[in-house]
Formats: structure tokens, C-alpha cells, sequence
């Protein structure tokens, strides 16, 4: 979607300093309040059950270096999470050089923590409270033999502990959905703790409703945390998203690939269904968007897959990105590509955000 107003920070990651150690996501906790919901999606999705719990119903399911834990402990924060915002993903972790000093600093910095428990011979996993009441882990077990999976949980006997799938490699981004107003909490509150900044800055506005989305990237360049509030317009996709799930939470999951044309056969083959295309003009407008872009036009076009960045420069910059539709009630997933361009697909903004307005108005959930 293309963006009324678009500002870049400078956000490189070898700009500011890292004082909690970030490296990477770890995972992503998922819960359900009705069971077998998550398990068929994510196997849909090319994941596969690699490891259970040594003592608690906690799944992880596993796709390159993505790792999803499925909780369905009923009396767990994931469970009263789940019980509240339905199916939905209830926690996340971030890779940190030294957890007790991260968590430490945290505390210190007026982070609310949240106490997981623990049986025997287990790990204590510090987490302090994140988007929603969800909890934020920080993970510094996380080599191979090391793991916190390695401690807590028993592999499978004869799987592959890192299984191709789709195809789908790391976690990208998380997209928080946040209350109006409260864009500049939630950004001060990464910014504070773990020294995010803001590397993008957008003010999309459709034909009938608006957004504005601030993208914050952590010092280690491998944590994106995109933050989306409703604009003064009205009842448009983040409202709908806020009502639906009874709160704030994480919106979608971005997740990426190396060959987004052959995941994205591998998903439809699978079964998961995807937005579909833009109309014709957003394809053949391309190649006087990203003159000399190289990208199979025809084979993007019968995918639905959306294509942004810049070709000015001696190597064109580009990002190759596609949704699925609502998956987990207004959660939903994106499958990206990205060819040295570190963005989130601003010239797609524009189109993405009215094509989903106007599924609003034809479902009836926006009145016009």
C-alpha cells in the first residue's frame, strides 16, 4: 500500500548500541482455546512436530530456523491468554547475549516481569509483560545441544530437527496492532528497554478510513517490530482487528523464504488460502514502477505475490511479499522475499490497505 507520508530513520544496525544483547527472534508462542485448531494450520504451513515437552501438553513445531511452541497448558498465561483473545499468538522471544543481565536491565527499566512456572529440573525462562499482556522472553540458550529444547523438551525419535517444509526460514517481522494513542507507548517501551528505533514511518490513508504504522527495528538489524494504530477516520481494519481480538496483540507474522514462487506453490498446493491478486494494472504499472526489476511478471501475477523496493543503484533492491488470509480469527500470515531491500513493501501499502477496505464493505463491517 502506497503510503500519503513515508520517513526512513536512520536505523542501521551499526548506528546504535545493543545493551541488551539482542540477537534475533527466538520464537513464537501460540495458544488455542479450542483445541486441534493451531496443529493442522501449522502443518499446512510446512511445519512439522519435532519435540514435546518433558512435562507439560507443549508442542514445538519447527520450519528452518522458525520455531513456533504450541501451548495448550489450560491453566498456563498462554491458556488465559487464549481463553481471552482466542486462538492467537501469545508470547514471543528474543535471542540475547546474557538473559539475567538482560533481564536485570529490563526490570530496572520498569518492565512488568512475568513469573512462568517451572518444575523440577526445568529452566526458568525470564519473560517480562509485552504487547497485550503477552509474555517477552529472553532466550540466550540457543545452539544446537544447548537449547532450551535440548533442557526442557524430548525430540522426536527419526525427524529431521530442521525440516525444509515450505521452504519458509526466519522469523522477519511481528506487526503489533495497537489502541489509538497508544503507538507512542508502545514504541517508547522498545525503545527504552531494548534500544529499538524507527526505521520506517508511514500515514496510508483509503478511501474511506486510514492507518499509520510505524516500523521499529532492534540494534541487531534481525528484530522488526512494525506498530499499527487506527487513524481519527474511524472504524477501519485496525479497529475491526482490536474489537475481534478483545485487545492489542500481534497481528501477523511475517516469515521468510528464499524462493517466495515456490513456497507459494508449496502453500496453495497445501492447501492455505492466500490473499489474491491486485487487479491487472498493479502489474502491468511494474515496469514503470521498478524499471529493470528482472522478476517473472506473469508468474507473480498468477500467485497474487506483490513486488516493491527501488532498481536505482547498480543492483536493483527488492522485496517480494504475499498474505494469507485470516487464519487464527484476525491473525494472519506473511510470506516474504527479500533481495537487499530491508523494507516492508511501502509501494504495495496503498493498494494492500483498499483492497482490504473494500473486503470490509463488501462483508459489512464498514458502513459507507
Amino acid at each position: 500500500m502506497s503510503a500519503s507520508a513515508v520517513s526512513a530513520a536512520s536505523a542501521s544496525s551499526d548506528l546504535f548500541d545493543n545493551p541488551m544483547g539482542l540477537m534475533g527472534f527466538e520464537f513464537v508462542e501460540f495458544a488455542s482455546p479450542t483445541p486441534n485448531v493451531l496443529e493442522p494450520l501449522f502443518e499446512q504451513m510446512g511445519f512439522s512436530l519435532v519435540a514435546r515437552h518433558r512435562s507439560k501438553d507443549v508442542v514445538l513445531y519447527r520450519q528452518g530456523e522458525i520455531n513456533f511452541i504450541v501451548n495448550r497448558e489450560p491453566r498456563s498465561a498462554a491458556g488465559y491468554f487464549a481463553a481471552e483473545h482466542g486462538p492467537s499468538a501469545c508470547g514471543l522471544a528474543f535471542r540475547v547475549k546474557d538473559s539475567h543481565k538482560a533481564y536485570a536491565r529490563a526490570l530496572e527499566l520498569g518492565a512488568q516481569p512475568i513469573e512462568i512456572p517451572t518444575g523440577p529440573m526445568e529452566l526458568r525462562l525470564p519473560a517480562i509483560k509485552g504487547i497485550g499482556g503477552a509474555p517477552l522472553y529472553l532466550i540466550d540458550r540457543f545452539e544446537d545441544g544447548k537449547s532450551i529444547y535440548d533442557i526442557d523438551f524430548e525430540f522426536l525419535d527419526g525427524v529431521d530437527r530442521r525440516p525444509v517444509g515450505h521452504g519458509l526460514r526466519l522469523i522477519d517481522h511481528l506487526t503489533h496492532n495497537v489502541y489509538r494513542g497508544r503507538m507512542a507507548f508502545w514504541s517508547g517501551f522498545y525503545e527504552r528497554l531494548f534500544n529499538f528505533r524507527e526505521l520506517r514511518y508511514f500515514d496510508i490513508q483509503g478511501e474511506y478510513t486510514g492507518l499509520t504504522s510505524k516500523a521499529m527495528t532492534a540494534p541487531d538489524g534481525k528484530i522488526r517490530i512494525p506498530l499499527n494504530e487506527e487513524s481519527s477516520r474511524g472504524a477501519g481494519q485496525i479497529e475491526e482487528f482490536l474489537m475481534q481480538f478483545n485487545g492489542e496483540g500481534i497481528q501477523h507474522v511475517a516469515l521468510l523464504t528464499d524462493n517466495l514462487i515456490d513456497t507459494v506453490d508449496r502453500l496453495a498446493l497445501a492447501g492455505v488460502p492466500l490473499m489474491s491478486a491486485p487487479n491487472d494494472v498493479y502489474y502491468e504499472m511494474l515496469g514503470e514502477r521498478l524499471p529493470g526489476h528482472g522478476q517473472p511478471v506473469a508468474e507473480l501475477q498468477t500467485r497474487g505475490i506483490l513486488l516493491d523496493g527501488s532498481t536505482a543503484g547498480e543492483r536493483p533492491r527488492l522485496l517480494l511479499q504475499i498474505f494469507s488470509r485470516t487464519l487464527l480469527g484476525p491473525v494472519f500470515f506473511e510470506f516474504i522475499q527479500r533481495s537487499g531491500d530491508d523494507g516492508f513493501g511501502e509501494g504495495n501499502f496503498k493498494a494492500l490497505f483498499e483492497s482490504l477496505e473494500r473486503d470490509q464493505v463488501r462483508r459489512g463491517a464498514l458502513k459507507v
